[in-house]
């Protein structure tokens, strides 16, 4: 009998990442597509369906070997219709997409939000080593989450629950944020918030490194920040510390609530590694309780790009065992 194999994809506002990927979570073939969102993106599906098949007789692999699709896509979900309610970035509004795309390929479709399959991702073949309890936080442009617990994600009442970039930080005279409050933790904690926050100081440290590096470069990167931190500028040694502590504050809360046994911080920002891990984990054991913090281990996501991709695959693969 030969295995079956899954199929991963992972929606985001410019490609489509898509992969075979065995059920041992190891990728077989894996590649790209544009994200086509004109006409409100009705041609994705279409598209996604037709690639699945080109790259299927490229590969001389049987259309009945695949067991399914899973797929992250942005937005607000219902997880178990796969109906849309609102995806901007794509144009998506009211639209059923697990329907379509299994009418369109043939095939079984799993859809989740595109934080928690990276999440799914982590916790099954990457740092999150088959947590049970595991809190995944990406920090890019902005910040997402996915919260897993007794082994299954959780989504809530109506798909929001992970939210953890919308947990207000600072009560009053935060900086807006995308989502109609102020004070979110992405407005200090992502990469957006962490460039903010260091450029509207650089007025005050005239003799920073990351004046100069503005000087330079008439910009600046979140990188740019954790750079200069490591050579002691203070400024950036400042903005570090900063979003340290309300970002640390934060999964500290959330950890006293869950009690997992692994937080994966991934995401654009994540690449800084122990430059951020280190302050981070400070305040996480000032705020978590000894039992939580005991058992919670910070770590650095491993996947990268690949997370979505290979959570997306796990949906397949728990949905038909």
């Amino acid at each position: 009998m030969k295995q079956k194999l899954l199929i991963g994809v992972d929606i985001g506002g410019t490609t489509i990442k898509m992969a075979f990927i065995n059920m041992n979570g190891q990728i077989r073939e894996q590649w790209y597509i544009p994200t086509d969102t004109s006409e409100k993106g009705k041609q994705i599906s279409n598209d996604i369906a037709n690639s699945i098949r080109d790259h299927s007789l490229q590969l001389n692999i049987p259309y009945d070997t695949f067991a399914g699709i899973g797929m992250g896509a942005p937005g607000f979900i219902n997880m178990k219709t796969g109906f849309i309610y609102n995806a901007v970035n794509l144009g998506w509004e009211n639209y059923p997409l697990k329907d379509d795309l299994e009418l369109k390929s043939g095939l079984p479709v799993y859809i989740d939000n595109d934080a928690n399959i990276a999440a799914l991702g982590e916790m099954w073949k990457g740092s999150g080593n088959r947590s049970d309890d595991l809190i995944c936080v990406t920090l890019g442009t902005g910040v997402g989450g996915g919260i897993i617990s007794n082994g299954m994600i959780l989504h809530g009442a109506n798909g929001m629950a992970g939210e953890i970039g919308h947990m207000t930080a600072v009560p009053q005279g935060g900086a807006p944020c995308n989502c109609g409050k102020t004070g979110c933790v992405e407005t200090i904690a992502s990469a957006t918030g962490i460039v903010r926050i260091a450029t509207e100081g650089l007025s005050k440290y005239p003799e920073s490194l990351l004046n100069q590096t503005y000087d330079i470069n008439r910009s600046l990167t979140s990188k740019d920040v954790f750079e200069c931190a490591s050579k002691e500028d203070q400024w950036a040694v400042d903005v570090v510390q900063f979003v340290s502590l309300h970002l640390g504050l934060t999964i500290a809360n959330l950890a006293n609530a869950l009690n997992p046994s692994k937080i994966v911080i991934g995401g654009g920002v994540s690449k800084a590694g122990e430059r951020l891990l280190e302050p981070l984990q400070e305040v996480f054991n000032q705020f978590a309780l000894p039992r939580v913090r005991d058992k919670a281990e910070l770590v650095i996501a491993s996947l990268g790009n690949d997370a979505g991709i290979i959570g997306a695959a796990w949906l397949v693969k728990e949905n038909i065992s």
